[in-house]
C-alpha cells in the first residue's frame, strides 16, 4: 500500500505548441559547481523524475521540461536544465522564450517597461533575454544565445535508404545536421511527418557515425542532438523547418537552437549579414525571426551571436503525484 506520494508542481506553457513544463517544487537540492555538474548530476541520481514527468502517464513521446537551478554565474538571474524523452539539453530556445515570459510574470527579476532585460544560464552557456512589456504584461521574448557557427559545410554522408545526402552541420547551443528536405524526396510542410521523422533520424545516425563533434568550451556540448530538415530556402526572407532531436522528438517549433544554428549557415555562406531578418516557420506554422547582432570566433571557427525572437503562452499549471506503489510511478512510452 501506499507510504508516502511524492509531489511535483509545475507551470505549463507552449511556444510555437512546443510544450514546457516549468517544475516548481518538489525536486530534490542539486548539487554541482557548475551547471554542467548539476546536468550530469541529474542524469546519474535524478532520472526516475524526469522519466515520471515527460513520459506517459503524466506526458507524453513528446514533452518538454525545465528544471530551474541555482546558477552558478554571478551574472545570471535564473539558471536551468532542459529535459526531454530520452536526457538532457544543452540549449533550449522555445524554453529560454517562455522562461523570459514565466520570470517577469513570476517576480523573478524585475518588472521594466517597455523592456525587461535578464539573463538566464543555460548548460551551453550565459544566454541574455529581452522581454517586452506592454501595460504591466510580459510579451514577446527575444534571447542572444552563445556563439553559433557552422561546424562544416556540403558534408556528403551514406545515409541508409536514401544514398549519399549533401548536409551541413552547425551549432546554435547544440549541434545540429541540417539538410534540404528535398534530398530525401520530401517536402517541408507537405510531407507526412513520420516520414521526415525517419529521414531525419538516419541522417542523424550517418553523421554521428561519420563526425566526430568537439566544442572548446566543454566535452559536454561535443554530440550531435539531432537533425533540421528545410525547404531548401536557405537565405530566403522566409524558410519552413523540422527539427527531430534526442529520441525522435520532433519539435512544434521552429527551434530556437535550430534558428540560430541555420543563422550561422546563412552568415558561413553569405546568405544572410548583420541585422538582417529571416523569420522561419515551423510545421505548425508558427514562427520565430532570426538575426545576426555580432560576429566573433569560436576556436579557429568564425561565429555569429544570433538574437531569436518568438512567443509564449500559457497553457495550466499541475501538481502531479508519483505514488510509491504505483508500477508506472516512474512513467513509460508507448510509441
Amino acid at each position: 500500500m501506499i507510504n508516502k506520494a511524492h509531489t511535483i508542481t509545475t507551470t505549463e506553457m507552449h511556444t510555437g505548441g512546443e510544450p514546457v513544463r516549468i517544475v516548481e517544487s518538489g525536486y530534490p537540492p542539486i548539487p554541482g559547481a557548475t551547471i554542467l555538474d548539476k546536468r550530469r548530476y541529474v542524469r546519474a541520481e535524478l532520472d526516475h523524475l524526469r522519466t515520471a514527468l515527460m513520459h506517459e502517464p503524466r506526458g507524453h513521446f513528446d514533452m518538454y521540461g525545465v528544471i530551474p537551478v541555482e546558477p552558478d554565474l554571478p551574472e545570471a538571474d535564473l539558471a536551468v536544465l532542459f529535459m526531454h524523452n530520452s536526457g538532457y539539453s544543452t540549449m533550449c530556445g522555445h524554453a529560454v522564450i517562455a522562461l523570459g515570459r514565466y520570470a517577469v510574470d513570476r517576480g523573478l527579476v524585475p518588472k521594466v517597461a517597455p523592456e525587461t532585460r535578464m539573463v538566464i544560464q543555460c548548460p551551453c552557456g550565459p544566454v541574455a533575454v529581452r522581454i517586452e512589456v506592454n501595460g504591466g504584461d510580459a510579451g514577446a521574448v527575444g534571447f542572444e544565445s552563445v556563439p553559433a557557427f557552422a561546424h562544416t559545410l556540403d558534408l556528403e554522408v551514406e545515409v541508409e535508404g536514401y544514398g549519399t545526402v549533401s548536409c551541413d552541420i552547425a551549432y546554435g547551443g547544440a549541434f545540429y545536421a541540417v539538410a534540404d528536405a528535398g534530398r530525401f524526396g520530401l517536402e517541408v510542410p507537405g510531407s507526412p511527418v513520420a516520414e521526415l521523422v525517419t529521414a531525419a533520424n538516419a541522417l542523424s545516425g550517418a553523421v554521428r557515425e561519420r563526425v566526430e563533434l568537439a566544442h572548446t568550451d566543454a566535452d559536454d556540448l561535443g554530440y550531435l542532438y539531432g537533425s533540421v530538415l528545410t525547404d531548401g530556402r536557405d537565405g530566403e526572407p522566409v524558410s519552413a523547418n523540422v527539427c527531430v532531436f534526442a529520441d525522435s522528438q520532433v519539435d512544434r517549433s521552429p527551434t530556437g537552437s535550430g534558428v540560430t544554428a541555420r543563422m550561422a549557415l546563412g552568415h558561413a555562406r553569405g546568405q544572410v549579414g548583420p541585422g538582417e531578418v529571416r523569420t522561419f516557420e515551423s510545421v505548425t506554422g508558427s514562427t520565430m525571426t532570426g538575426r545576426v547582432v555580432a560576429e566573433g570566433v569560436v576556436g579557429d571557427l568564425p561565429a555569429v551571436t544570433v538574437e531569436v525572437c518568438g512567443e509564449a503562452y500559457y497553457t495550466g499549471a499541475a501538481s502531479f503525484v508519483i505514488e510509491p506503489d504505483d508500477p508506472f510511478r516512474h512513467g513509460f512510452l508507448v510509441r
